[in-house]
């Protein structure tokens, strides 16, 4: 019998994480229900070799080329869906954990054919009290994004599971078959809010989102967004870039015209506020990519933003 879970894991340049988070999922997960896909996003620093002699059984995808989050993560869950595997789950690289989430998830999704995908309690690796990602949430008034952290004793009212606007990317099981309704990641936002965007995308098909916060996993975060310590800090400047556009493009495509000059008043503000911190700290080359976030986020039209929509 095939086994229902994907586990679909994108390499850059960042096989230790990679090779961690493997070996917590097989020592923790129940191995009779998941393979495992290795997408490897071009990497140069020997990491597809090294995952490879690691770990010879696992399923290995050359994209020989950096295609993002959003398409790298892609052309694995196409792998799944044509090999026929129920369920694609989406999890980062720079993450472990100590219970079998993936039997957790997938026996939530198997009793409730009405989500579409389900999400764990994700909780900061270096401070494993409290929640970095909980039930995403957006506020249409403001235009912005955010999630419940509250830990679980905080949120038990009855159940063991709310439902959510968005789930995050960063670990998420999710039908196949919804995915064939709704599409996959948008690779036009390469990362970022790539999740946000599936995650409307669902909704709008029909399906419920999950937080089942009775499960719960571990996350460094931002791993592969680091470029060490420079002059610009050790975030790399093109992270502005992403994050600004892809934000926007949310904005326009899921908000209410209505709340529009609330939302630019209140991102304006903000925006202007993180221009003025990095040119006062001398960060030139997150100065400009944000400026250009801005701009492409404004002016790009929808019909290229999201083409199977014109």
């Amino acid at each position: 019998m095939h086994k229902p879970v994907a586990v679909i894991l994108v390499n850059w340049n960042t096989a230790e994480y990679t090779a961690n988070c493997i070996l917590s999922l097989k020592q923790y997960g129940d191995e009779n229900l998941f393979d495992i896909i290795v997408a490897d996003n071009g990497s140069t620093d020997g990491s597809l070799m090294q995952l490879q002699k690691q770990f010879p059984g696992l399923i290995f995808i050359d994209n020989q080329e950096n295609l993002g989050f959003a398409e790298g993560n892609n052309r694995a869950i196409e792998y799944g869906i044509k090999a026929g595997y129920k369920y694609s789950l989406i999890i980062n690289t720079d993450t472990l954990i100590d219970e079998d989430i993936i039997t957790n998830l997938y026996n939530h999704l198997q009793q409730h054919p009405e989500a579409a995908a389900v999400q764990p309690a994700i909780y900061w690796m270096h401070d494993k009290t409290r929640i970095w990602n909980g039930d995403g949430k957006f506020n249409v008034l403001s235009g912005t994004t955010f999630n419940d952290n509250r830990l679980p004793a905080q949120q038990q009212k009855g159940t063991h599971y709310k439902t959510a606007e968005w789930l995050t990317g960063c670990c998420m099981l999710v039908s196949n078959a919804a995915l064939n309704k709704a599409g996959l990641f948008n690779k036009q936002f390469f990362l970022y809010f790539e999740d946000v965007d599936l995650s409307f995308r669902l909704r709008n098909k029909g399906y419920q989102l999950h937080y089942l916060f009775s499960s719960k996993m571990y996350h460094e975060a931002g791993v592969s967004a680091k470029s060490g310590v420079t002059k610009e800090g050790n975030l790399n400047p093109i992270i502005h870039y992403y994050v600004s556009r892809n934000h926007l493009w949310i904005i326009r495509g899921y908000g209410k015209p209505l709340f529009y000059p609330v939302n630019f008043i209140y991102n304006g503000v903000y925006y202007l506020a993180l221009l003025s911190y990095l040119k006062l700290r001398g960060r030139n080359e997150k100065v400009k990519q944000l400026i250009k976030g801005l701009k492409d986020g404004l002016f790009t039209s929808k019909e290229l933003i999201w083409p199977e929509n014109n």
